[in-house]
């Protein structure tokens, strides 16, 4: 499912534009620009999503206060059902890929005709049997976020996937922590490796973090995607923003993960092409510790080893030692042995 050669990179526009389709448009050539593999937006209907009496979350007071509901605030952020068609299409035009998650029924019908690559299920519809169900219907790949789950819960959302049609293969589990920003000590990396052993077809990183470190720290214990909200304007009213990155700090992140990427390289110890000239330079041989004459017995006093790496390893030491030195040795010159004398 996913390449395994290459972290995909997701910039998580979310409702970041707030609501203003010219901003979602600069948001994908800003995620184009920090070399992000896909730009991925929030999709919903909110009347479909959130009651009237459902509460703000308490990061959601903290950015966007308490005079308003939920519902209220959700209905400011969001695009329109319609403007999705066009912002695929600017996607493809501008070369990145498009994604959006969907939070309703119809917003999955709304997606549906985009041609995603994948389909992104949030952390908050993980128990939600009927998404699940209509998501897993179009046997495509998924990538899903497990922010606010027990591992139970997601080898259930996993077992619903299979049971309506999606390969367990073709999910790509994302660890995450549900809580805007993230404290590091609730970040918790090494989570990711027990959802690895649900048999998933990858496993990655949703992060939610201030900064760069801890997706880039993800990258190097071997998530395969990596999700990091961005925004235009830090100061920009809206509940994500002040967990986000700026475009510079995208870009940053991008640059970093690709060195990671390449650092990680393919598990085999070996020299590299690279060092191979510094193996001369760096190792050492067995050297004249003084003047020895031709017949003189070679021993550990007349012996020692010194660079350069380019004459007999001193692994052989025992080899040579007790032999008689076939010609003479100046002080600081390399040893041979005679059937090595050219």
């Amino acid at each position: 499912m996913i390449d395994q050669d290459r972290i995909i990179i997701i910039a998580e526009a979310g409702v970041n534009h707030n609501g203003d389709y010219d901003r979602a448009v600069a948001m994908i050539h800003a995620a184009k620009e920090a070399g992000a593999d896909y730009v991925k937006f929030q999709t919903a209907v909110p009347e479909l999503v959130i009651s009237s009496i459902a509460p703000k979350a308490e990061y959601q007071k903290e950015t966007t206060g308490e005079a308003e509901s939920q519902l209220e605030m959700c209905r400011k952020i969001h695009l329109r059902l319609e403007d999705y068609p066009s912002i695929a299409a600017i996607c493809r035009e501008t070369g990145i890929g498009f994604m959006s998650t969907p939070f309703d029924l119809k917003s999955i019908d709304c997606l549906a005709p985009l041609g995603m690559d994948y389909w992104k299920i949030p952390s908050g519809e993980i128990t939600n049997l009927p998404y699940l169900r209509k998501i897993a219907g179009f046997k495509g790949h998924i990538i899903l976020s497990t922010g606010m789950c027990e591992i139970e819960e997601v080898e259930q959302a996993l077992q619903v996937l299979e049971q309506n049609g999606t390969q367990r293969e073709n999910v790509a589990l994302l660890h995450c922590t549900t809580q805007y920003p993230t404290a590091m000590e609730d970040v918790n990396l090494r989570a990711m490796f027990q959802l690895a052993r649900l048999n998933p077809g990858c496993v990655g990183y949703s992060d939610h973090t201030v900064g760069i470190e801890v997706p880039v720290a993800a990258a190097a214990l071997g998530a395969r995607v990596i999700e990091k909200h961005f925004t235009l304007d830090k100061t920009l009213p809206g509940p994500d923003h002040r967990a986000s990155l700026d475009p510079a700090e995208l870009k940053e992140m991008v640059t970093a993960i690709r060195n990671i990427e390449k650092a990680l390289g393919n598990g085999i110890k070996r020299v590299t092409e690279a060092e191979r000239p510094n193996i001369e330079v760096a190792r050492k041989s067995i050297i004249a510790a003084r003047d020895i004459a031709k017949g003189e017995i070679l021993t550990q006093e007349n012996l020692t080893v010194k660079r350069p790496g380019n004459g007999i390893s001193p692994m052989r030491w025992d080899e040579v030692v007790g032999t008689k030195a076939c010609r003479d040795f100046a002080y600081d010159s390399l040893i041979t042995l005679p059937d090595e004398e050219a």
